[in-house]
């Protein structure tokens, strides 16, 4: 079954491109997404899969009732764009104006709905259930897939496994990682209120931007000083707004940053400090301040078993794929939600191509991804959940890696 799997997704591989490129061409905004959604769905009911749509707002549930009993694993894949003007000059480039697919969302939900059909023409033979989830806004925190969990998108769903298409990793290799693969990735804006003045007089102001500087440059202490040095942590100034005139000192400053961490307790001691370090310097220096932290998408933390399970699944499924080990990422994923009711694991599909001029990172005006990517991450899809399914098969393997 799995061979036929893996070479019926090789003769749909164009059908896979020419989807990519469709969606390529009219990219849809987080919590804007129309067209998009109504397509997949449209997509998904032709095959005969059961669809649900409107999931948790603008989600898209398929489910694939196997011919025999089992155990239910999801598939996620999502669809929304990037606020980006697109300069890539490529013939498929986006038509809508300041959108972009910047991140690969397009190439994961063609993998996904190709590799729906597959399952499909197979079904029978499935021991169990396969619970594809089309999510919509991941770009924008709070994101989608918290409002698809409440709205049932999990229920019944054992485990769950997803991919990232990633530009900065050579085309042919898989990377994996078991516990904390992605940083949780939380904003912070602060205001700091001052006294404006004339600039010829500052001895009767509170300047908001001497206090703000002082600030960002005790902010930067945080990592170095008081998290852990086997910890990671990343305290980043993004934004440092304040004053319009050469001769006025401005009475406030506003700063916009981030923070990423892995542990709960280091993210907590970087909130505290924050507010400590900030309350201390308005304080001395006689200005007042406003801080809003907002926790963004949490750390995205694989299973242990079944990131073992993937990565023997994996290995092999083309010829001279790299499966290895990586590092973990700083950027976020609202997966993190799903891994926090279900085990599961997500993995990295390389998908950069220097031959090709395929070099631009995620979030770029020229980003791309070489498009031989999908094929290898629909192969990797679809054959850990057959394999998660075969109760046997699965167990034999686990046995297998453990001794």
């Amino acid at each position: 079954m799995i061979d036929k799997l893996l070479t019926r997704l090789e003769e749909l591989y164009p059908e896979m491109v020419d989807l990519r490129r469709m969606l390529h061409a009219e990219p849809e905004l987080s919590f804007q997404e129309e067209k998009t959604p109504e397509m997949i769905a449209d997509y998904l009911e032709r095959l005969g899969v059961v669809v649900k749509r409107n999931v948790g707002g603008r989600g898209v549930l398929g489910y694939i009732q196997g011919g025999k009993p089992g155990k239910t694993v999801a598939l996620r894949a999502d669809f929304d764009a990037l606020p980006i003007q697109e300069e890539t000059g490529l013939p498929f480039a986006s038509r809508q104006p300041g959108v972009m697919h910047a991140c690969g969302h397009d190439g994961h939900t063609a993998t996904l709905l190709v590799l729906a059909k597959v399952l499909m023409e197979q079904r029978e033979q499935i021991e169990g259930t396969v619970v594809l989830i089309h999510q919509f806004a991941e770009e924008l925190a709070p994101g989608g897939a918290i409002e698809m969990i409440k709205d049932g998108c999990l229920n019944g769903v054992d485990a769950i496994f997803g991919t990232h298409l990633w530009s900065t990793m050579p085309l042919g290799q898989i990377g994996y990682r078991q516990g904390p693969i992605m940083a949780a990735a939380d904003r912070f804006d602060l205001v700091i209120k001052g006294r404006g003045g004339h600039g010829a007089s500052p001895h009767e102001t509170v300047d908001s931007i001497a206090v703000a500087s002082s600030i960002v440059s005790a902010l930067q202490h945080i990592v170095s000083r008081n998290v852990d040095p086997l910890k990671s942590a990343v305290v980043s100034i993004g934004s440092f707004h304040a004053g319009g005139a050469f001769n006025v000192i401005a009475d406030s400053a506003t700063i916009v940053g981030t923070v990423r961490t892995f542990d709960e307790a280091v993210q907590e001691l970087i909130i505290t400090r924050i507010e400590q370090i900030t309350k201390g310097i308005c304080d001395a220096m006689g200005a007042d301040y406003t801080l809003d932290y907002k926790k963004g998408y949490p750390a995205v933390i694989n299973d242990r078993e079944e990131t073992t399970h993937f990565v023997h699944t994996a290995t092999g499924i083309v010829q001279n794929l790299v499966v290895q080990e990586m590092d973990p990422v700083m950027g976020g994923e609202d997966f993190a939600y799903y891994l926090q009711h279900v085990p599961g694991t997500f993995f990295f599909t390389g998908a950069g191509n220097v031959q090709e001029g395929i070099i631009y990172p995620h979030h770029h005006p020229k980003f791309d991804f070489d498009e031989e990517a999908m094929l290898i991450a629909a192969k990797c899809l679809g054959k850990v959940a057959l394999n998660y399914l075969n109760r046997k098969e699965s167990q034999k393997e686990t046995q297998e890696l453990s001794s």
